[in-house]
């Protein structure tokens, strides 16, 4: 990670936070740093009480002035909080992850840090060619950069997009970068394993690992975005 409509916060403004410095800040212990943001997911008993979350969630969003994205579950609520469109934070996303930490728990709600996950698809091209304007289409995403293609609306996996090592004149190589916080990344890679998949790539271990499918597709497992200082 590094169009249709325009992402309504702006690429300049609040100075950056960078995950240290956001895990630094007491009351955020149930967030993790992933693509895009800062992320939470809060177990709830049905989709009722999950409701009733979302009503404090606004309200904390509301006596921050600052809107997370949120998704509704019976099973549970995942608040995404970021301050410029390439994820990157503020004080202002560390301001409302510890209101909204306080809301859940006020409500006798938990944290459950291993159901957090950001899906990108990586798509290799030679040098010199540019097929973002095909996926672009076949998406319908909109451009955010040089390198990316995102959902408008935020749903869907981000496109990221990169130069073809070595390079391989009209051919194609894609796959797929999975976000986890980065004190779940090696189960993740020892489960992937265990069901068969294999190591191919450990150089940038503990920060991420590739790994092979047993008929060779490579998946990303990175747990970087959570530690950088």
């Amino acid at each position: 990670m590094s169009g249709a409509g325009e992402d309504p916060r702006p690429t300049d403004g609040p100075a950056q936070l960078v995950p240290g410095e956001f895990h630094a800040t007491p009351g955020v212990e149930d967030w993790r740093v992933l693509f895009w943001g800062a992320h939470a997911f809060y177990r709830t008993a049905s989709f009722a009480e999950a409701a009733e979350f979302v009503a404090a969630i606004a309200e904390a969003a509301a006596a921050v002035g600052h809107d997370p994205d949120v998704d509704v579950r019976p099973e549970g609520v995942t608040i995404r909080s970021f301050t410029r469109p390439d994820g990157a934070l503020s004080r202002k996303d560390a301001e409302l992850a510890v209101a909204i930490s306080a809301a859940a728990h006020g409500m006798g709600l938990q944290a459950d840090p291993s159901l957090l996950q950001v899906v990108g698809i990586a798509v290799a091209q030679d040098a010199g060619v540019d097929t973002r304007p095909f996926w672009e289409a076949v998406f319908g995403y909109r451009r955010l950069g040089d390198e990316d293609l995102i959902d408008p609306l935020r749903r869907g996996p981000h496109l990221w997009f990169h130069e073809l090592t070595p390079p391989r004149p009209a051919r194609g190589r894609t796959h797929i970068d999975v976000s986890v916080p980065a004190d779940q990344a090696e189960r993740r890679v020892q489960a992937a394993v265990a069901a068969g998949g294999r190591i191919a790539d450990d150089r940038s271990a503990p920060g991420s690992w590739t790994i092979a499918s047993p008929d060779n597709h490579g998946v990303d497992i990175a747990g970087w975005a959570d530690v950088e200082a």
